[in-house]
């Protein structure tokens, strides 16, 4: 069978997506080539591999065999690409790293033009959103994620630790004023998560008199779905917010937040994860970007310390 690689990939992405012209805006394709694509594939492989009509798209029997071997198909070429990388002036290839916008504004963006100088043929997107997205469907090939790692389908690569602390602009302090204990939150405006109900269980640090464990389960005046407008509100003296320290150093250091009962809560460190599918977690490109931004946040890490 004389195939393609590249439509081969063409055809997993589509699979993926659920849809010719998803695949299309993504590649900036136009439909028609996708199409053309798909009708190769199935030619080669004398078989129909999706059923498609104008409402939805679904892989056939025959499609579901072909996607599981196009897959490692797909694994070993990027494998054999990355084995001789170091004879083409390093790693290369469009890498898709899935972030929080928060992080994705802090980390990424500001380290991106050193992996640039660093592996000039890495090409990388970037897919903010603060849900966790299916790195399958979603072609994903990283994903940055804060908190406990918990899925044994997914290879997960520890980056950095970064502890959380409560803070609030002055502007909102001379207002309200700073609380002295944390029975006085309930006076006070404070800014949750919308999406992700855990960041809402803000826990009290030992030897503070509370049993171990025990957490504040914030009620929010002000919710976001997203950290980085999270970060905006409390700028802006909307109320009280728990932040990440890598996020929130800077603004402490100027002035613009301050700490807010920091005996009172725990200041335990977060573990920031790279998180890939186990097929694709030693192809050089990631562990190219994997370590740089390792290095990068233990740099800044070792800063705010």
């Amino acid at each position: 069978m004389k195939l393609d690689l590249d439509d081969a990939e063409l055809f997993l992405r589509v699979a993926e997506l659920g849809s010719l012209s998803a695949a299309a805006r993504e590649r900036d394709l136009p439909v028609s080539q996708v199409s053309r694509a798909l009708a190769r594939l199935e030619s080669r492989c004398g078989a129909r591999l999706m059923h498609r009509t104008t409402h939805s798209l679904s892989l056939t029997d025959e499609g579901d065999t072909f996607a599981a071997h196009a897959r490692r198909l797909i694994d070993t070429r990027d494998e054999l690409a990355g084995a001789f990388s170091r004879h083409r002036g390093g790693p290369s290839g469009w890498v898709r790293v899935s972030v929080s916008p928060v992080l994705a504004e802090t980390v990424i963006a500001p380290s991106l033009p050193a992996l640039y100088q660093r592996h000039p043929q890495l090409q990388v997107e970037v897919m903010a959103d603060d849900r966790m997205s299916d790195m399958a469907r979603d072609g994903v090939d990283i994903a940055i994620r804060t908190g406990a790692h918990q899925s044994e389908q997914l290879v997960a690569l520890p980056l950095a630790e970064f502890g959380r602390r409560l803070c609030a602009a002055p502007a909102y302090l001379a207002q309200w004023g700073m609380p002295q204990h944390p029975d006085e939150l309930g006076q006070h405006r404070l800014i949750t998560h919308s999406a992700n109900p855990a960041l809402n269980r803000w826990p009290y640090a030992a030897g503070r008199g509370f049993a171990r464990g025990a957490v504040l389960l914030a009620r929010g005046h002000t919710r976001s779905d997203n950290s980085a407008i999270t970060m905006a509100l409390a700028l802006q003296g909307v109320g009280i917010a728990r932040l990440n320290d890598l996020l929130s150093r800077e603004h402490l250091a100027r002035g613009a937040l301050v700490p807010v009962l920091d005996d009172w809560f725990d200041r335990s460190r977060v573990p920031i994860y790279a998180v890939m599918l186990p097929e694709r977690h030693r192809l050089p490109k990631l562990r190219a970007c994997i370590d740089h931004w390792r290095a990068w946040l233990t740099g800044h890490e070792q800063a705010a310390t």
